[in-house]
């Protein structure tokens, strides 16, 4: 008898349905899989086997083939075990429902099974629920663990399930299993974060530059000597970022989704990720790949930050492969078995020393380090790579009589969020059309459009392009910090004060990288 169950796998955050076939017939006892297979889905055969025997069920001494379509295409993964289970026990007779053909062609099973016949939790089922419901799948069985993920998506039914002997209960009309209830999704807008800006005494100009960067989505670059609030300072930008709205807060929890990283109590990720991997972090890790190409930490870091602390102390090939996401917010990964893209829309955070001792500059510290040092030092970075960079900030050590003001004297992130939540408002009333968000964001084209400059703007701008010999990129990244800056000061044009204070956070590059 032939048997047909659909399920779901998953092509990066993109899924296509797999049609599971199983025909079991008298004849030399056997069970295979076929249909592109991993080792994963080839194991799952004693999985499979030894569950049915445990749930009462005999399917022994019989002729077991399995292909899943499409056959050309490589799958992995636990997550067949429950259909394939499923397939086996019709075909073999178990499951006996007149309504059964109709019921299968209007739902997707996914999970993995124990030895006893529970189902496990799978990963990536947020993705997979969202491709079912675009393809017109009505209801989805899956892992009880799973459901509440899966529950934010409206318009699917989730069926939870416990076990294989719960699921051929159902099948077979003996009892029924209750739909779990659709989560109300809320964006937690007002959320404490552990850090907050109030802890932060003194640095206006680096909490300025900060707070530009999060109103805009710019990159940036924090440059000083150790001790002076750098990593401080990066671990508090988060509580500054915009809130994140509901689209965005999806495609974050389908990577974390597919990675298994969703917290238990929450099955949307509601505040932006910050990914800080250490500088030993291998391409692979950082970009995403292996055999299957799985995200990496650009891809981890979508709608929220990347912060790699020390900038030169990662391998400089292994910084270089930033470049192109960096400009086009996606990555592909191409390996043998598969070529698949991820988003990595993230703003990119760094921090590092000027120097190897750490004191170059310093007014109160001598530097040891000999000119080459630092030019090797400071080489590590590159000029392609400097230049995705919006805003350079120096942060200086703070002085005695700053760190005696009391923290309710301080502003908040709280204040900050407001101003900066203010400013991305008026981005996206005014980019409503052009189908972005941010001023980061700006192509060429729409820089010439939104970011136009009065006469003495423009001999602003002409003066520091000459004097700092900025490239066409710097060019353009100045106009989208100026904009962001007038965006803040809730001005419609770009004024002269804009483009100075724009320019003030790109002159680094001629200190430390005399360029």
């Amino acid at each position: 008898m032939l048997a047909v169950v659909k399920s779901m796998a998953l092509d990066g955050l993109t899924g296509y349905l797999v049609s599971i076939q199983v025909d079991i017939s008298d004849g030399l006892p056997c069970f295979e899989i076929v249909g592109l297979p991993d080792i994963s889905i080839r194991e799952s055969k004693q999985r499979v086997k030894t569950a049915i025997k445990n749930t009462k069920m005999n399917v022994n001494s019989k002729k077991i083939i399995i292909n899943l379509a499409p056959a050309n295409t490589k799958k992995e993964g636990s997550k067949f075990d429950f259909p394939i289970a499923i397939g086996i026990l019709i075909a073999n007779g178990n499951i006996k429902n007149r309504n059964i053909k109709q019921l299968l062609s209007e739902s997707i099973f996914i999970g993995e099974l124990s030895l006893n016949g529970k189902l496990e939790k799978v990963n990536g089922v947020l993705a997979i629920t969202i491709e079912a419901k675009k393809l017109g799948i009505k209801r989805i069985f899956l892992p009880s663990e799973n459901s509440k993920e899966a529950s934010v998506i409206n318009g699917i039914d989730i069926l939870p399930v416990n076990n294989l002997y719960e699921i051929i209960e159902y099948l077979n009309g003996n009892i029924e299993i209750s739909t779990f209830p659709i989560q109300e999704i809320k964006l937690l807008n007002n959320y404490n974060y552990e850090f907050d800006f109030e802890e932060v005494k003194g640095q206006e100009l680096a909490k300025r530059a900060l707070e530009i960067s999060a109103a805009g989505g710019h990159n940036c670059i924090l440059i000083g000597s150790p001790g002076s609030g750098k990593t401080m300072l990066a671990k508090r930008f988060c509580s500054i970022l915009p809130d994140m709205n509901l689209e965005e807060a999806l495609e974050v929890t389908k990577i974390y989704s597919l990675e298994g990283l969703i917290p238990k109590n929450n099955p949307l990720m509601t505040t932006r990720p910050y990914r800080t991997p250490h500088y030993t972090v291998t391409k692979t890790a950082l970009i995403g790949g292996g055999k299957i190409p799985k995200p990496g930490e650009i891809s981890l870091a979508h709608y929220g930050i990347l912060f790699l602390d020390e900038l030169p102390e990662f391998n400089k090939n292994t910084l270089e492969v930033l470049r192109a996401p960096l400009e086009d917010n996606i990555v592909t990964i191409s390996r043998v078995n598969a070529t698949l893209t991820y988003p990595c829309d993230f703003m990119f955070v760094a921090s590092m020393n000027p120097c190897p001792c750490g004191f170059y500059g310093a007014s109160d510290k001598e530097c040891n380090c000999s000119e080459q040092a630092i030019n090797k030092y400071m080489g590590r970075i590159s000029g392609p790579l400097l230049d995705r960079i919006d805003i350079q900030i120096e942060v200086t050590p703070v002085k005695y009589e700053k760190l005696q003001v009391e923290n309710n004297e301080i502003e908040t992130s709280e204040v900050i969020k407001a101003r900066v939540n203010s400013a991305r408002k008026i981005q996206l009333e005014r980019y409503k059309d052009d189908k972005i968000y941010s001023n980061s964001q700006l192509t060429p084209k729409l820089v010439e459009k939104y970011c136009k400059l009065d006469s003495e703007s423009k001999k602003i701008l002409q003066y520091a392009f000459d004097k700092l010999h900025l490239s066409a990129r710097a060019h353009v990244r100045i106009l989208k910090v100026s904009r962001t800056i007038a965006d803040l000061s809730e001005k419609e044009n770009i004024q002269k004060e804009h483009i100075a204070e724009a320019i003030q956070y790109r002159n680094l590059d001629k200190k430390y990288w005399k360029n």
